[in-house]
This record gives C-alpha cells, sequence and structure tokens, in this order.
C-alpha cells in the first residue's frame, strides 16, 4: 500500500490514481491492437499517468511499450537521439544485445553507457546520433526493425510530443517521421503532451502531416462523484476524517483538475489534524496558492495592460462577445480588431483556453489568484 495519501508533481500509480475506467480500457485495447492513441487535454489532467497506469496493465509479453520524454529535445537529432537510445534501452534485456542491436540498425555510432555511481540504479546510453552520419529515416525505422528481429509489437509512448512542433523545420521534421511511422506493421504509437494548444494544432488541422494519424482522446475532468470517494478513503488511510461536503469542496476549488485535487487534498490533509474544518480547509487553500503564486506572477509579468484587462473581462464571467461595445469600454480592451491579438496572445502563453462554450482561463488557482490580486 502506498505511503502516501495524495501525489502531484508526478505520474500517480497505483492506489494514487483513480477513475479513467473507460479511458483505460480503450486505451489498453488500442495498445493490444496496434492502433496508434492521440491524448489531448489542458495541463494537470492525468495523461501521463494514464499512460503508465496501461502500459503497466500489459501482461503480453509479446507487446513491449516503450515511454520516452522529449521535453529536453530542442531539435530534430536531439529527438533522434532520444527516440533511438531510449528504444534500445527498452526492448532489450542486456546491454550486449542492446549494443548490438545499436550496430545492426544504426550506422556510424559509438554508443557509450554510463553508470550512476549509486548501486543498483540505472544506466543511460548516448549514440552520438548527427546529422553529417545518420539519416532520420533509418532512426524512425528501428522501432519496426526491433520488432521484426524480436517477433514482437511495440508500442511507442511520447511524452511531450508538441515539442515536435516548436523545433526549426517543424513542418518537414513532422512529414518525414509522419512518413516513416506511417508504414509500420509491428509498431504503434501514442502521442500526448501538456501544451494543449500546441497538440491541437499538430493533430486537428487538416493541413498538418499528422491529422488523422490515430484514435483521438480528449480527456476531461474526472467527475466529482468519482472524486469524493476517493478523497475520503485516502484520508481514512492517513487516519483522518473529511466529510462529503469539503471533500467535494476541494474538487470545487480545483475545478477537478486531478494534480491540483491532489494538491489541495494533500495540503488539507497536512494542515488538519484528526478531523478536517473549515478552517483547515481554507488553511490549505492558502497553502497550495503559496505554492504555485511564483509562476503566476512570472506567467504576468510581461503582460500588456490590454491583456490584464481581458483576463479580468474573463474573471468578472465574460466569456464570449467581447467586441460589444459595452465589453471593450467597460475593460478598456482598444478596438475590436485588437481582440484577437490578445486572445492568440494569452492562448500562446497557455492562460487562457477556448471551447465551444467561449473563452475561459485555463488554470482554475490562476483565475482564484488573478480575482483576489489583480481586479
Amino acid at each position: 500500500m502506498s505511503t502516501k495519501p495524495f501525489i502531484y508533481g508526478m505520474s500517480v500509480e497505483g492506489e494514487n490514481f483513480t477513475d479513467r475506467e473507460l479511458e483505460t480500457k480503450r486505451l489498453k485495447l488500442n495498445f493490444e491492437n496496434g492502433i496508434n492513441s492521440i491524448l489531448i487535454s489542458p495541463r494537470r489532467m492525468g495523461k501521463t499517468s494514464l499512460v503508465k497506469k496501461v502500459k503497466s496493465l500489459i501482461d503480453d509479453p509479446k507487446i513491449k511499450v516503450v515511454y520516452i520524454d522529449i521535453y529536453k529535445c530542442r531539435t530534430e537529432f536531439d529527438f533522434y537521439e532520444k527516440f533511438a537510445s531510449s528504444l534500445l534501452k527498452q526492448t532489450a534485456t542486456k546491454i550486449d544485445k542492446m549494443l548490438e542491436d545499436a550496430k545492426d540498425f544504426i550506422t556510424s555510432i559509438a554508443p557509450k553507457i554510463t553508470y550512476s555511481p549509486e548501486p543498483n540504479t540505472d544506466f543511460s546510453i548516448s549514440l552520438g546520433i548527427n546529422k553529417q552520419n545518420n539519416t532520420a529515416e533509418e532512426i524512425l525505422d528501428l522501432p519496426e526493425k526491433i520488432a521484426m528481429k524480436r517477433g514482437i509489437s511495440i508500442v511507442v509512448c511520447i511524452d511531450e510530443f508538441q515539442q515536435i512542433g516548436k523545433m526549426p523545420n517543424s513542418l518537414s521534421v513532422q512529414r518525414t517521421i509522419r512518413s516513416a511511422w506511417q508504414h509500420h506493421q509491428h509498431v504503434s504509437y501514442c502521442l500526448f503532451g501538456s501544451k494543449q494548444h500546441l497538440m491541437t494544432n499538430l493533430f486537428y488541422s487538416r493541413k498538418m502531416p499528422f491529422y488523422q494519424f490515430g484514435d483521438m482522446f480528449f480527456l476531461k475532468r474526472i467527475p466529482t462523484e468519482k472524486w469524493v470517494p476517493f478523497i475520503i478513503k485516502r484520508f481514512e488511510v492517513a487516519g483522518k476524517e473529511i466529510s462529503s461536503e469539503i471533500a467535494t469542496e476541494i474538487c470545487t476549488t480545483a475545478d477537478n483538475y486531478s494534480a491540483y485535487v491532489q494538491q489541495l487534498a494533500w495540503n488539507v490533509l497536512a494542515l488538519s489534524e484528526e478531523k478536517v474544518t473549515n478552517d483547515s480547509f481554507q488553511e490549505g487553500v492558502e497553502a497550495t496558492l503559496a505554492q504555485v503564486i511564483p509562476l503566476f506572477v512570472e506567467q504576468t509579468a510581461n503582460l500588456t495592460t490590454y491583456q490584464l484587462n481581458f483576463l479580468r473581462a474573463l474573471c468578472s464571467g465574460y466569456s464570449t462577445d467581447f467586441g460589444r461595445k459595452e465589453v471593450t469600454n467597460r475593460y478598456n480592451l482598444g478596438s475590436r480588431s485588437n481582440l484577437p491579438k490578445i486572445k492568440k496572445a494569452l492562448v500562446e502563453r497557455e492562460i487562457i483556453e477556448t471551447s465551444e462554450k467561449g473563452i475561459h482561463i485555463a488554470d482554475p488557482l490562476f483565475k482564484l489568484w488573478f480575482s483576489r490580486e489583480m481586479m
């Protein structure tokens, strides 16, 4: 049993993983049947936790699931290095087998193994992949070659996939990757990331290479009726009591964003005695805000007056009709022609999101803080 009642700031596993039964079942079926999957949602909704949960459920020895985080990749060949080294490391049971695969399938490389100084800990591998000696195609076809050699299927899960869209010559890179992967018969891909607007641009536009690449998931908030019994149970594990009303209040304050629910619940638990009171709940809210305020201050530091005023309008309840004269005048938004620029800048900073219901602030705690401090 986990010793941590609530976990945030990292992927969640085991007893700390809640709900997502339908998404888990569907994604597992995709993994088992070689269907590409695309996960898109706002940040802090638990995409990584979901993928790792499904990875842990795959018990067929003929299916190998590889997890790759490309957040630090800034260029095309950064990605190829990370892609190849992760594949080799996670599909081989022994180091000598991994080095054999590297030399069999990739030309002109000099693999280097680096061991951690700590006993019984992991190692890293670097291949020295570069534009001068290696082609994109030989790297991108690596999982298909390994799968065919081993007689297995491989599922390649790539976290922070939006980094592909930020690379120099991104469109060309995307075309190259799609061109290689679409021919793979023994490999499927699960692509997801934390930048919703960038991921949406990559997969929803007909003009983009990855349009209709796979089964699209849009993760929604876990509903309150699923969260409340989970929160109550985790408090019981910690030897404390919380009412369903305050557990519901945790969900409402965090707007059911998975990571924030866990973070707020942990702070409330830490600041409560045997039983949670309204006072200890409020103390938990203040503690949670204190942990994220530096980020919010940084996010707003360079916003223009018009952008700040637009956020004030959102916090006042507006989500549409920003071009109406009464709104532009009341909140000093400038001319109507200025509104698309304001929206675009705030979407790119991931401060606001758009949906069929209009525009809203992306982060519930940001909205709470902004309403208090910037109105």
